[in-house]
């Protein structure tokens, strides 16, 4: 491997990622800078999240910027605040010994006003969010009409976030003979169509196999029952004592629900989820960060861009929809070369998503099985002896306790106060899993499908108003259904979707709920209704529900990736795990 004096850094930028602590080049690094550093080509870089990718393209930046030239000349389009607000600091930190160069980043969520009045002072770096960046082009307060490099980092996150048109607007107004720098984690086909339309014969660079993640996370998936999720969390939780996790949730509803019982429950928890203010998650992220909060349950939405170390774990809740949100949601652990962990919970019917991973991401899944009550008592003792090893004596503080305390234990012998001591833990754990059920499916029984799973003929199902000529079919109508109504999309059982109607199998003391969600649902323009059918396969009589109302209406909008649908193929739909039958 290469040193970053090697690599044909400048002396003051080497001075300062020497100071950050930087000793040796990661792969992304070491092969993509000293390309870089020739300014001549446009590039793409593929590498998984975490890997050094901010280093690799900011060194170059701020080698090639003239700092006496006015107006931008590099521009950074990030998918998030979170990446936006790091890309900048991370690049101040790189030219801390350049001397003035001025790096400014804008986005959503803050004042828009100081950052125009940061700009109007003078910017070489404008790092920026792609709606802040069209908001202050619609405003003509940044001019990027003469920047030599654009950089898009996470591209594919920018995409599948909806960004596609803002991003085609953006670079229509950068001059043609720019450098175009694109950094992704995986190249869906509409990254591959931006590189075609605005980059000219790139050099492209995978450090590992394409939409693979990190070599060094360990991917596991544990077989339960979709009701057992929650009671399968806190065991994996209780199981890994020193656990720093983020546990990924498909709706802001699940997100919180979740959220609230881990607080309940006594654990150091908290959402992050689309509905939140910008302060509101900053707070969390700022907990995050200081490790106040153990566990972070977030949205794939809320968590792009989320750049903290030292994730041990990430735990999909529930698989995502699309297999390249896998890769993003495991690229959260194992950064900066650590290793980690990325944990699954599935039913046996989606045992085929986790095939289909594998041979996506030529990656082996390992099965392992929920633990008991004894492996983690056992697990949970080791912690704590892990913490008494571990912890600092504050002698001075402790002082004027310990005469009491010595007082108190004069009659227990070294060998009773260590039992009596660990048996604290031991007994309360032990109490609280004493009588709990195995979590595990047992795939040597032939009821291992819950009954919820299986189709209930004869017993009343959800009646929607919506089928094939929306453009719906089973997997795009059951995300749909559980976006409105925020539940499980493994709660479903058999879905039939017909010309201008469908049914669900929806557990039966949940479909009041489910009905009443859709009470004031418009799609597409059509407004959508909801009813309790009897279990046959004809629509609900129009005009008898009661659960529909007429007051009121609006329309869910949602941005698409753009990509294919793995079922159809089709162009503009959003993609799927489950495959056409």
């Amino acid at each position: 491997m290469n040193t970053f004096e090697e690599l044909g850094i400048r002396t003051d930028i080497l001075k300062a990622i020497s100071g950050l602590g930087f000793e040796s080049p990661t792969p992304i690094q070491e092969q993509s800078i000293p390309v870089l550093l020739t300014g001549e080509k446009d590039f793409i870089g593929l590498a998984q999240t975490g890997t050094g990718k901010t280093a690799a393209f900011g060194i170059p930046l701020l080698q090639h910027l003239i700092r006496e030239l006015q107006g931008p000349q590099a521009l950074v389009i990030a998918p998030t605040r979170e990446l936006c607000v790091q890309i900048s600091r991370d690049l101040a930190a790189f030219s801390s010994k350049m001397g003035a160069v001025s790096i400014v980043p804008v986005y959503g969520g803050a004042s828009i006003e100081g950052q125009i009045r940061q700009i109007r002072k003078g910017v070489h770096v404008v790092v920026a969010t792609p709606g802040r960046l069209i908001d202050l082009l619609g405003r003509r307060a940044v001019d990027i009409s003469k920047v030599r490099y654009v950089v898009l980092d996470e591209a594919d996150e920018m995409l599948n976030m909806g960004f596609q048109e803002d991003i085609d607007e953006i670079l229509s107004k950068t001059p043609a003979e720019k450098r175009t720098w694109l950094f992704s984690a995986t190249m869906p086909a509409e990254v591959r169509r931006i590189a075609g339309n605005y980059m000219n014969n790139p050099f492209e660079l995978t450090i590992g196999q394409k939409n693979s993640g990190a070599e060094n996370i360990d991917h596991i998936y544990y077989v339960i029952h979709g009701r057992d999720r929650y009671a399968a969390l806190k065991r994996i939780i209780d199981f890994n004592p020193g656990i720093f996790a983020i546990v990924f949730c498909r709706t802001k509803v699940e997100t919180q629900e979740v959220s609230e019982h881990l607080i309940r429950d006594g654990y150091d928890a908290d959402a992050l989820h689309g509905d939140l203010s910008q302060p509101q998650r900053d707070k969390v992220m700022g907990r995050y960060r200081q490790r106040s909060l153990q566990l972070l349950i977030a949205t794939d939405v809320a968590a792009r861009g989320i750049d903290v170390n030292d994730v041990t774990h990430v735990i999909n809740y529930n698989l995502p929809d699309e297999i390249e949100n896998y890769t993003h949601r495991s690229g959260r652990t194992a950064r900066a070369g650590k290793s980690g962990i990325s944990i699954s919970f599935i039913t046996s019917r989606e045992i085929v998503h986790i095939k289909q991973l594998e041979k996506k991401m030529s990656k082996k899944f390992r099965h392992e099985k929920i633990p008991g009550a004894v492996e983690i008592c056992e697990r949970q003792l080791i912690g704590l002896i892990q913490k008494v090893h571990k912890v600092e004596v504050d002698e001075h503080g402790i002082s004027k306790y310990l005469p009491g305390i010595y007082e108190e234990l004069r009659d227990l012998d070294k060998e009773e106060i260590i039992k009596r001591f660990v048996s604290i833990e031991f007994n309360r754990f032990l109490e609280y899993y004493r009588n709990a059920p195995d979590l595990n499916v047992d795939f040597s029984r032939r009821d291992h499908v819950k009954e919820g799973d299986k189709y209930r003929s004869g017993k009343p199902r959800l009646f929607i108003n919506l089928g094939s000529v929306d453009g719906l079919d089973a997997g795009k109508l059951s995300a749909y259904i559980s976006e409105v109504t925020g539940l499980d999309k493994n709660s479903f059982g058999r879905i039939d979707v017909k010309g201008v109607y469908s049914f669900l199998d929806v557990e039966e003391s949940l479909l009041p709920r489910a009905v009443a969600s859709f009470s004031n649902e418009v799609y597409r323009g059509r407004r959508v209704r909801a009813d309790i059918s009897d279990g046959s396969k004809r629509s609900p009589a129009y005009g008898h529900s009661t659960h529909h109302s007429e007051n009121g209406s609006y329309d869910r909008k949602t941005k698409h990736s753009g990509g294919k649908d793995w079922k159809s193929g089709r162009e503009g739909s959003r993609r799927v795990f489950r495959k056409r039958k």
